[in-house]
C-alpha cells in the first residue's frame, strides 16, 4: 500500500470535522473524480479484494466482472464531493445505501478498511497531483461520510431487535408463476415466527456458489407477499436471467449467478440463509393520513414483486388504508411474462377502489382482453384516464415505479410531463447503484 493508504490508517482515530477549506478542496476536485473515478474505484476494488479475499463474500462478484458496482460507486463519491455542502440532497442516496449495508451486515470496523484501499487507489492513480492537503481533505471526507453509514446503520440493527446475522430458512414450497419466475416460501429452520417487514422491501438471500469455488454470494430479492404478524415464512418470487451472450459466458460472466443457481439447483428441503428485511421503498399500511391519497403502482416484468406486497398490504384487514384509491398498471412483453395478473384480477372484483391496466407487447392466440391483459401494446399512459387512472388532478398522489432502470427513467419522464412532481414518485432498482436523479 502506497504513502497515501497507510496514512489514512494514522488519522482514521483522530478524525475530525471538516474544516471551510477541506470542503472547498473536495468540491473542486469533483471534476478530476469525474474523469478518474472508475479507474480509482476499479483499482480500489481490485486491490481491497486481492488482499482481503474474505471480503469477496460480501461484494457481488458478477457486479465486479462488469464493472457496475465500480461504476456506482465512483458515481457516488462525485455525488458526495459535488454535494458535500449540503449532505441533504444526498439523503435518498444515503437511505438506499445505508439499507443495502443492512441486509449484508456490513460492520463498523469495516470502513477503515474500506478508506485504506480508497485512499490507496486515489493516491496510485493521481500520484503527485494528490498534495498532501487534497489527501488530509479527501481523508476527513471519507471519515464523514462513513460516520453517516455507520450511525444510520446502528439504528437499522437496532431495529431489527434479536435478528442478528445470516438466519437458516428452508425451502417449504416452490411455485412457477411463469415460466421464468419462480415463487419460493421460505421457512426459518428455528421455527422461530418472523417479524413484520414494510411492504415492498426486500430480503438479501445467500447461498455459497460452486462455480465461484463455493464463494458465498448474496443478492436481494423483493418480498413478494403482504407481511403478517406471526409469519411462519417468507416468499420471494425470483426470475432467471437468460444467457444471452455466449461469449460473456466463455469469459465467466455468466448472468443470474444466485438467481439461476435457485432455479436449477434449490429444492423443497435445501437450505438458503436471509438477512433481516430492509429497504427504502416501501408503502406504510397503518398510516392513517394516507387514506384517502391516490396510489398508482407501475411495474414491468419482475419489477411486480414488491408491488404485490404493496398491493395486498394496503387491503388487508389491518391496514388503515383499506379505502384508498389504487390503480394497478402492468406492462410485459406477452402475456406469459407476466406475474400476479389472475390474483391482481382477483383484487379488482373484491375491492372497488382498485383498477388495473395492463400492457403486453404483444398479445397471443387465445389471449383474453380484460382478463389476460387490456391493452396490446408497449406501456402507454396516455391510453389511461388522466383523472379516474393517474389521479393526476390529486396533488397528493403517490407513483411506485419497478422494473428495469431505462424504463423507469422514461417512465418517471412521462408522469413528469404530466405534472406529477418528482418527490411523489418512488423508483425501486432491481441493481447495483441507484437511478439518476433519486
Amino acid at each position: 500500500m502506497n504513502r497515501i493508504g497507510l496514512r489514512f490508517l494514522s488519522t482514521t482515530a483522530r478524525r475530525m470535522a471538516l474544516t471551510q477549506e477541506q470542503i472547498a478542496i473536495v468540491k473542486s476536485t469533483a471534476p478530476v473524480l469525474k474523469e478518474h473515478g472508475e479507474t480509482i474505484t476499479a483499482l480500489f476494488y481490485k486491490n481491497m479484494l486481492t488482499e482481503n479475499p474474505s471480503l469477496k463474500n460480501i461484494f457481488n462478484q458478477r457486479a465486479q466482472q462488469t464493472g457496475a458496482q465500480p461504476r456506482a460507486l465512483a458515481t457516488a463519491v462525485l455525488a458526495y464531493a459535488t454535494h458535500i455542502d449540503d449532505l441533504g440532497k444526498l439523503s435518498h442516496a444515503v437511505e438506499r445505501i445505508a439499507h443495502k449495508h443492512a441486509s449484508l451486515f456490513v460492520e463498523p470496523a469495516q470502513y477503515p478498511i474500506v478508506g485504506k484501499y480508497l485512499m490507496g487507489a486515489i493516491g496510485e492513480v493521481l500520484g503527485d497531483a494528490l498534495t498532501p492537503e487534497i489527501a488530509a481533505a479527501w481523508t476527513a471526507a471519507y471519515g464523514q461520510l462513513a460516520d453517516v453509514f455507520i450511525g444510520r446503520e446502528a439504528q437499522l440493527y437496532a431495529d431489527n431487535g434479536s435478528w442478528a446475522g445470516w438466519r437458516r430458512f428452508r425451502v417449504e414450497r416452490r411455485v412457477a408463476e411463469t415460466a421464468a419466475v419462480t415463487t419460493f416460501y421460505l421457512a426459518p429452520v428455528d421455527g422461530v415466527p418472523l417479524p413484520v417487514y414494510r411492504p415492498g422491501q426486500y430480503v438479501s438471500l445467500q447461498v455459497p456458489v460452486p462455480q465461484l469455488s463455493g464463494l458465498l454470494q448474496s443478492r436481494q430479492y423483493s418480498l413478494s407477499e403482504a407481511p403478517r404478524a406471526g409469519a411462519a415464512h417468507y416468499r420471494i418470487s425470483v426470475k432467471r436471467d437468460v444467457v444471452a451472450d455466449p461469449a460473456a459466458v466463455a469469459a465467466g460472466r455468466e448472468p443470474g449467478t444466485v438467481s439461476n443457481l435457485l432455479h436449477d439447483q434449490f429444492q423443497v428441503g435445501d437450505e438458503v440463509e436471509l438477512s433481516h428485511p430492509q429497504g427504502e421503498f416501501f408503502v406504510d399500511p397503518t398510516d392513517a393520513t394516507k387514506s384517502a391519497a391516490p396510489l398508482v403502482l407501475v411495474s414491468a416484468s419482475v419489477g411486480a414483486t414488491p408491488l404485490v406486497s404493496i398491493l395486498d398490504a394496503t387491503l388487508s384487514p389491518e391496514s388503515k388504508t383499506r379505502a384508498r384509491p389504487t390503480t394497478w398498471i402492468q406492462c410485459g412483453s406477452s402475456t406469459g411474462a407476466l406475474c400476479f395478473v389472475d390474483h391482481v384480477r382477483s383484487v379488482c372484483r373484491d375491492h372497488k377502489n382498485v383498477r388495473a391496466h395492463v400492457f403486453v407487447d404483444q398479445a397471443g392466440e387465445g389471449d383474453r382482453p380484460g382478463e389476460d391483459f387490456d391493452f396490446a401494446s408497449q406501456l402507454d399512459l396516455g391510453k389511461l384516464d388522466g383523472v379516474q387512472d393517474l389521479f393526476l388532478d390529486q396533488p397528493q398522489a403517490e407513483y411506485y415505479l419497478c422494473g428495469p432502470e431505462p424504463w423507469m427513467v422514461a417512465v418517471r419522464a412521462r408522469l413528469a410531463e404530466l405534472g406529477v412532481d418528482w418527490e411523489r414518485m418512488h423508483l425501486e432498482l432491481f441493481a447495483t447503484g441507484d437511478v439518476p436523479g433519486q
